[in-house]
Protein backbone atom coordinates (compact mmCIF):
# COMPACT_ATOMS: atom_id res chain seq x y z
CA UNK A 1 0.00 0.00 0.00
CA UNK A 2 1.31 3.69 -0.38
CA UNK A 3 1.98 5.79 2.64
CA UNK A 4 3.70 8.66 3.56
CA UNK A 5 6.64 8.27 6.37
CA UNK A 6 9.55 9.47 8.48
CA UNK A 7 12.13 7.48 7.17
CA UNK A 8 14.80 8.60 8.83
CA UNK A 9 15.74 12.08 11.40
CA UNK A 10 15.83 15.26 9.39
CA UNK A 11 13.59 17.11 7.68
CA UNK A 12 11.20 15.77 5.22
CA UNK A 13 9.10 12.86 4.56
CA UNK A 14 8.97 10.13 2.14
CA UNK A 15 5.90 8.66 -0.03
CA UNK A 16 7.06 4.80 -0.47
CA UNK A 17 5.15 1.38 -0.62
CA UNK A 18 4.74 -1.01 2.26
CA UNK A 19 3.64 -3.67 3.65
CA UNK A 20 -0.47 -3.47 4.51
CA UNK A 21 -0.50 -3.28 8.39
CA UNK A 22 -2.50 -6.95 10.03
CA UNK A 23 -4.81 -7.24 12.58
CA UNK A 24 -2.30 -8.26 15.53
CA UNK A 25 -4.87 -7.83 18.57
CA UNK A 26 -8.76 -9.63 19.11
CA UNK A 27 -9.71 -6.21 19.80
CA UNK A 28 -7.92 -4.41 16.70
CA UNK A 29 -10.09 -3.19 13.31
CA UNK A 30 -8.52 -2.50 9.94
CA UNK A 31 -9.26 0.53 8.43
CA UNK A 32 -9.38 1.68 4.87
CA UNK A 33 -8.57 5.51 5.46
CA UNK A 34 -10.66 7.10 2.78
CA UNK A 35 -9.84 10.86 3.81
CA UNK A 36 -6.89 12.41 5.78
CA UNK A 37 -6.21 15.63 6.96
CA UNK A 38 -2.96 17.37 7.62
CA UNK A 39 -2.53 18.42 11.07
CA UNK A 40 0.02 21.04 12.15
CA UNK A 41 1.87 18.02 14.08
CA UNK A 42 2.38 16.59 11.31
CA UNK A 43 4.36 19.94 10.15
CA UNK A 44 6.45 19.86 13.05
CA UNK A 45 7.63 15.99 12.22
CA UNK A 46 7.92 17.18 8.45
CA UNK A 47 10.59 20.30 9.94
CA UNK A 48 11.86 17.57 12.50
CA UNK A 49 12.00 20.00 14.87
CA UNK A 50 12.66 19.61 19.12
CA UNK A 51 9.03 18.40 19.56
CA UNK A 52 9.68 15.67 17.24
CA UNK A 53 13.22 14.49 17.89
CA UNK A 54 11.75 13.79 21.16
CA UNK A 55 8.94 12.21 20.62
CA UNK A 56 9.29 10.37 16.63
CA UNK A 57 11.62 7.21 16.03
CA UNK A 58 11.14 6.67 12.36
CA UNK A 59 10.87 4.44 10.42
CA UNK A 60 7.11 5.42 10.95
CA UNK A 61 3.68 6.29 9.03
CA UNK A 62 2.96 9.58 9.92
CA UNK A 63 -0.82 11.42 10.30
CA UNK A 64 -3.26 10.69 12.61
CA UNK A 65 -6.44 12.78 11.25
CA UNK A 66 -8.68 10.42 9.04
CA UNK A 67 -12.24 9.00 8.30
CA UNK A 68 -12.80 5.68 6.74
CA UNK A 69 -14.25 2.21 6.50
CA UNK A 70 -13.76 -0.87 8.42
CA UNK A 71 -12.35 -4.12 6.59
CA UNK A 72 -11.63 -6.88 9.04
CA UNK A 73 -11.98 -7.09 12.88
CA UNK A 74 -10.37 -9.47 15.64
CA UNK A 75 -11.86 -11.71 17.14
CA UNK A 76 -13.29 -9.95 20.29
CA UNK A 77 -14.24 -6.56 18.72
CA UNK A 78 -18.09 -6.19 19.46
CA UNK A 79 -18.36 -2.27 18.82
CA UNK A 80 -17.85 -1.80 15.13
CA UNK A 81 -18.79 -4.75 11.91
CA UNK A 82 -17.16 -4.61 8.73
CA UNK A 83 -18.44 -1.98 6.46
CA UNK A 84 -19.10 0.62 9.30
CA UNK A 85 -18.10 4.59 8.80
CA UNK A 86 -15.34 5.39 11.25
CA UNK A 87 -13.48 8.14 12.76
CA UNK A 88 -10.79 7.47 15.57
CA UNK A 89 -9.89 9.31 18.53
CA UNK A 90 -5.96 9.59 17.85
CA UNK A 91 -4.99 9.59 21.77
CA UNK A 92 -5.54 5.59 22.77
CA UNK A 93 -5.64 5.07 26.37
CA UNK A 94 -4.38 2.00 28.30
CA UNK A 95 -7.80 2.03 29.92
CA UNK A 96 -6.26 0.30 33.54
CA UNK A 97 -5.10 4.10 34.60
CA UNK A 98 -6.86 6.24 37.52
CA UNK A 99 -7.36 8.47 34.80
CA UNK A 100 -8.94 6.20 32.37
CA UNK A 101 -11.07 4.33 35.36
CA UNK A 102 -12.28 7.32 36.30
CA UNK A 103 -13.79 9.04 33.22
CA UNK A 104 -10.80 10.36 31.87
CA UNK A 105 -9.29 8.60 28.72
CA UNK A 106 -8.23 11.55 27.03
CA UNK A 107 -5.68 12.33 29.90
CA UNK A 108 -4.01 9.15 30.39
CA UNK A 109 -1.17 8.38 32.06
CA UNK A 110 -0.06 5.64 29.67
CA UNK A 111 -1.06 7.66 26.33
CA UNK A 112 -0.09 6.40 22.89
CA UNK A 113 -0.63 8.45 20.11
CA UNK A 114 -1.69 7.89 16.25
CA UNK A 115 1.47 9.12 14.02
CA UNK A 116 3.34 9.56 16.87
CA UNK A 117 4.23 6.64 18.79
CA UNK A 118 2.33 4.08 16.22
CA UNK A 119 1.74 4.13 12.72
CA UNK A 120 -0.57 6.39 11.57
CA UNK A 121 -3.02 7.43 9.20
CA UNK A 122 -1.30 8.96 5.68
CA UNK A 123 -1.95 5.27 4.31
CA UNK A 124 -4.32 3.55 2.60
CA UNK A 125 -4.71 0.89 5.60
CA UNK A 126 -4.56 1.63 9.28
CA UNK A 127 -5.03 -0.91 11.89
CA UNK A 128 -6.27 0.76 15.34
CA UNK A 129 -7.95 -0.48 18.67
CA UNK A 130 -11.88 -0.36 18.67
CA UNK A 131 -11.77 1.87 21.79
CA UNK A 132 -10.52 4.84 19.49
CA UNK A 133 -13.18 4.20 16.91
CA UNK A 134 -16.17 6.26 16.23
CA UNK A 135 -19.13 5.23 14.02
CA UNK A 136 -20.08 8.25 11.93
CA UNK A 137 -23.68 9.70 10.82
CA UNK A 138 -24.01 8.97 7.11
CA UNK A 139 -24.72 12.42 6.26
CA UNK A 140 -21.56 14.00 7.04
CA UNK A 141 -19.17 14.23 3.93
CA UNK A 142 -16.00 12.15 4.50
CA UNK A 143 -13.75 15.28 3.90
CA UNK A 144 -15.43 16.70 7.08
CA UNK A 145 -15.42 13.82 9.02
CA UNK A 146 -11.85 13.56 8.56
CA UNK A 147 -11.21 16.67 10.97
CA UNK A 148 -13.38 15.76 13.27
CA UNK A 149 -10.36 15.09 15.66
CA UNK A 150 -9.63 18.56 15.61
CA UNK A 151 -13.32 20.17 15.74
CA UNK A 152 -13.16 17.96 19.08
CA UNK A 153 -9.92 20.19 20.04
CA UNK A 154 -12.03 23.19 19.40
CA UNK A 155 -15.25 21.80 20.95
CA UNK A 156 -13.53 20.50 24.34
CA UNK A 157 -12.15 24.22 24.16
CA UNK A 158 -15.18 26.26 24.07
CA UNK A 159 -17.17 23.68 26.61
CA UNK A 160 -15.55 24.07 29.86
CA UNK A 161 -17.81 27.64 29.66
CA UNK A 162 -21.56 28.68 29.08
CA UNK A 163 -20.67 31.21 26.08
CA UNK A 164 -24.22 32.45 25.91
CA UNK A 165 -24.23 36.22 26.03
CA UNK A 166 -20.46 36.15 27.05
CA UNK A 167 -17.80 38.38 25.11
CA UNK A 168 -15.30 36.29 23.81
CA UNK A 169 -11.65 36.41 22.28
CA UNK A 170 -10.03 33.86 20.19
CA UNK A 171 -5.91 34.28 19.85
CA UNK A 172 -4.82 32.39 16.68
CA UNK A 173 -7.22 31.75 13.47
CA UNK A 174 -5.55 28.71 12.40
CA UNK A 175 -7.85 25.82 11.40
CA UNK A 176 -9.03 25.03 15.46
CA UNK A 177 -9.48 28.64 15.70
CA UNK A 178 -11.66 29.43 13.66
CA UNK A 179 -13.63 26.36 14.15
CA UNK A 180 -13.73 27.56 17.81
CA UNK A 181 -14.94 31.62 15.80
CA UNK A 182 -18.14 29.29 14.54
CA UNK A 183 -18.91 27.33 17.96
CA UNK A 184 -18.75 30.80 19.69
CA UNK A 185 -21.77 31.87 17.78
CA UNK A 186 -23.87 28.61 17.93
CA UNK A 187 -23.39 28.66 21.52
CA UNK A 188 -24.65 32.26 21.98
CA UNK A 189 -21.76 34.42 22.58
CA UNK A 190 -22.33 38.08 22.16
CA UNK A 191 -19.20 39.16 20.73
CA UNK A 192 -16.19 36.75 19.26
CA UNK A 193 -13.19 38.96 18.42
CA UNK A 194 -10.20 37.20 16.88
CA UNK A 195 -6.36 37.74 17.45
CA UNK A 196 -4.25 37.07 14.28
CA UNK A 197 -1.66 38.15 12.28
CA UNK A 198 -1.43 36.39 8.71
CA UNK A 199 -3.18 38.13 6.01
CA UNK A 200 -5.04 34.63 4.97
CA UNK A 201 -6.32 33.59 8.03
CA UNK A 202 -7.74 37.00 9.05
CA UNK A 203 -9.46 36.89 5.98
CA UNK A 204 -10.69 33.05 7.28
CA UNK A 205 -11.42 34.18 10.35
CA UNK A 206 -14.06 36.78 9.17
CA UNK A 207 -15.18 34.35 7.29
CA UNK A 208 -16.12 31.78 9.62
CA UNK A 209 -18.23 34.66 11.25
CA UNK A 210 -16.08 36.67 13.89
CA UNK A 211 -17.29 39.77 14.74
CA UNK A 212 -13.92 41.73 15.11
CA UNK A 213 -10.29 40.53 14.07
CA UNK A 214 -7.17 42.35 15.07
CA UNK A 215 -3.82 42.26 13.82
CA UNK A 216 -1.95 42.92 17.13
CA UNK A 217 1.28 43.49 15.49
CA UNK A 218 -0.84 46.52 14.09
CA UNK A 219 -3.03 47.85 17.04
CA UNK A 220 -2.56 47.34 20.39
CA UNK A 221 -4.64 44.42 21.13
CA UNK A 222 -5.37 44.59 24.94
CA UNK A 223 -6.44 48.37 24.20
CA UNK A 224 -9.37 47.41 21.08
CA UNK A 225 -10.50 44.51 23.70
CA UNK A 226 -11.13 47.22 25.81
CA UNK A 227 -12.86 49.56 23.80
CA UNK A 228 -14.97 47.33 22.07
CA UNK A 229 -15.73 45.91 25.76
CA UNK A 230 -16.35 49.46 27.65
CA UNK A 231 -13.18 48.64 29.47
CA UNK A 232 -14.39 45.64 30.71
CA UNK A 233 -12.39 43.47 29.11
CA UNK A 234 -13.75 39.48 27.58
CA UNK A 235 -15.26 37.27 29.73
CA UNK A 236 -13.91 34.09 27.63
CA UNK A 237 -10.06 33.72 26.54
CA UNK A 238 -9.42 30.69 23.84
CA UNK A 239 -6.03 30.53 22.98
CA UNK A 240 -5.55 28.97 20.60
CA UNK A 241 -1.81 30.11 18.78
CA UNK A 242 0.78 28.70 21.26
CA UNK A 243 2.51 32.17 21.34
CA UNK A 244 3.82 33.26 24.76
CA UNK A 245 2.89 36.87 23.68
CA UNK A 246 -0.62 35.86 22.58
CA UNK A 247 -1.14 34.22 25.73
CA UNK A 248 0.00 37.10 27.84
CA UNK A 249 -1.91 39.68 25.76
CA UNK A 250 -5.12 37.60 25.82
CA UNK A 251 -4.82 37.48 29.98
CA UNK A 252 -4.50 40.91 29.77
CA UNK A 253 -7.47 41.55 27.91
CA UNK A 254 -9.39 38.86 30.11
CA UNK A 255 -11.91 40.51 32.54
CA UNK A 256 -11.18 39.99 36.21
CA UNK A 257 -13.13 36.35 36.90
CA UNK A 258 -12.96 35.63 33.38
CA UNK A 259 -12.18 31.96 31.97
CA UNK A 260 -9.08 31.19 30.24
CA UNK A 261 -9.19 27.90 28.35
CA UNK A 262 -5.69 26.84 26.81
CA UNK A 263 -5.53 24.57 23.90
CA UNK A 264 -2.21 26.07 22.06
CA UNK A 265 0.61 24.32 22.69
CA UNK A 266 3.96 26.33 23.12
CA UNK A 267 7.53 25.28 21.52
CA UNK A 268 9.13 26.81 24.87
CA UNK A 269 8.71 27.44 28.45
CA UNK A 270 6.39 30.83 28.78
CA UNK A 271 6.98 33.32 31.26
CA UNK A 272 4.26 35.25 32.70
CA UNK A 273 3.63 36.97 35.66
CA UNK A 274 0.87 34.72 37.56
CA UNK A 275 0.31 37.33 40.17
CA UNK A 276 -1.19 40.08 37.93
CA UNK A 277 -2.52 37.80 34.91
CA UNK A 278 -3.73 35.10 37.05
CA UNK A 279 -3.83 34.84 41.00
CA UNK A 280 -5.31 38.60 41.40
CA UNK A 281 -7.98 38.82 38.70
CA UNK A 282 -9.14 35.70 40.24
CA UNK A 283 -9.50 33.99 36.81
CA UNK A 284 -10.28 30.31 35.89
CA UNK A 285 -7.58 28.79 33.88
CA UNK A 286 -8.52 25.60 31.94
CA UNK A 287 -5.63 23.66 30.53
CA UNK A 288 -6.78 21.74 26.82
CA UNK A 289 -5.53 18.23 25.77
CA UNK A 290 -6.91 16.42 23.02
CA UNK A 291 -10.82 15.54 23.16
CA UNK A 292 -12.88 14.71 26.06
CA UNK A 293 -13.48 11.29 25.04
CA UNK A 294 -16.40 10.73 24.07
CA UNK A 295 -18.41 13.41 24.85
CA UNK A 296 -16.68 15.52 22.45
CA UNK A 297 -17.45 12.86 19.37
CA UNK A 298 -20.67 12.94 20.16
CA UNK A 299 -21.07 16.89 19.95
CA UNK A 300 -19.16 16.99 16.94
CA UNK A 301 -21.53 14.47 15.06
CA UNK A 302 -24.41 15.85 16.27
CA UNK A 303 -23.24 19.30 14.93
CA UNK A 304 -21.90 17.86 11.65
CA UNK A 305 -24.96 15.98 11.06
CA UNK A 306 -27.85 18.78 11.82
CA UNK A 307 -25.44 21.29 9.68
CA UNK A 308 -24.94 24.04 12.54
CA UNK A 309 -21.58 23.95 12.08
CA UNK A 310 -20.45 24.40 8.07
CA UNK A 311 -16.72 22.66 7.57
CA UNK A 312 -16.80 23.81 4.21
CA UNK A 313 -15.45 27.05 5.96
CA UNK A 314 -12.45 25.81 7.28
CA UNK A 315 -11.79 22.51 4.56
CA UNK A 316 -10.37 24.80 2.03
CA UNK A 317 -8.36 22.29 0.21
CA UNK A 318 -9.06 18.97 -0.73
CA UNK A 319 -5.87 17.34 -2.62
CA UNK A 320 -5.30 13.83 -4.51
CA UNK A 321 -2.69 11.75 -1.90
CA UNK A 322 0.16 11.81 -4.56
CA UNK A 323 0.36 15.99 -3.91
CA UNK A 324 0.94 15.25 -0.64
CA UNK A 325 4.09 17.88 -0.78
CA UNK A 326 1.83 20.76 -2.52
CA UNK A 327 -0.61 20.07 0.89
CA UNK A 328 2.61 20.70 3.12
CA UNK A 329 3.85 23.37 1.17
CA UNK A 330 0.38 25.23 1.73
CA UNK A 331 0.33 24.25 5.12
CA UNK A 332 3.87 26.06 6.09
CA UNK A 333 3.02 29.12 4.14
CA UNK A 334 -0.02 29.36 6.47
CA UNK A 335 -2.16 30.12 3.53
CA UNK A 336 -5.30 27.63 3.86
CA UNK A 337 -7.75 26.10 6.93
CA UNK A 338 -7.44 22.52 6.50
CA UNK A 339 -5.83 20.44 3.96
CA UNK A 340 -7.78 17.38 3.16
CA UNK A 341 -5.91 14.15 1.07
CA UNK A 342 -7.88 11.81 -0.72
CA UNK A 343 -6.53 8.54 0.28
CA UNK A 344 -9.24 6.58 -1.62
CA UNK A 345 -12.24 6.13 -3.15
Amino acid sequence: MLAILKTKPGTGLEMKEVEMPEITGPRDALVRVKRASICGSDIHIYKWDNWAQNHIRPPMVVGHEFSGTVVRTGSAVTRVSKGDYVVAETHIPCEKCYQCRTGRMHICRNMKILGVDRDGAFAEFIVVPETVLWKVSLGIPEEYASVMEPFGNAIHTCSVENLLGKTVLITGAGPIGVMAVQLARVSGASLVIVSEIKPYRKRLALGNGADVVIDPTEKNLVEEVMKLTDGDGVDVLLEMSGSEKALIQGLEALTKGGVASILGVSSKEVSLNIDSLITFKGITLHGITGRDMFKTWRTADQLLKSKRIDLSKVVTHVIPFKDWKKGFDIMMRGECGKIVMEISD
